[in-house]
């Protein structure tokens, strides 16, 4: 059992797209990412996925709507639905996910994360 201070978790990467596992709890990651720009369209066909906005603003984009998240907001995409996050300035959010799961889906891509980092 461990305090976690989120704002210093995020001061020790830049790199963007990339999520960083901060701790677990049973089958489950919490992951720091920074983001910006677009992502790729991506489905997890197995999981839901969690994405809580620190700071900034983010969109994720689905195949029928935009839903924009603010700072202090979240939202639980549930499996099997294809969606797009997107964010016009850098922004930083928390993941929650079951432990394996990649970020870009069964896509492979040069923003898929292969490596389970921890910071």
């Amino acid at each position: 059992m461990k305090k976690i201070n989120i704002k210093e978790k995020f001061t020790k990467f830049s790199d963007q797209w990339s999520p960083k596992v901060i701790e677990e709890m049973n089958d489950y990651q919490f992951k720091l990412v920074k983001i910006e720009n677009e992502f790729t369209w991506h489905v997890h066909e197995d999981t839901d996925e969690t994405f809580f906005v620190i700071e900034g603003t983010i969109g994720i984009e689905f195949e029928d709507k935009i839903i924009e998240l603010d700072a202090g907001e979240m939202i639980v995409i549930p499996r099997g639905m294809k969606h797009k996050p997107f964010a016009k300035k850098e922004a930083k959010i928390m993941l929650v996910e079951p432990k394996g799961v990649i970020n870009t889906g069964h896509i492979e891509s040069e923003l898929t994360a292969t490596k389970n980092e921890w910071v």
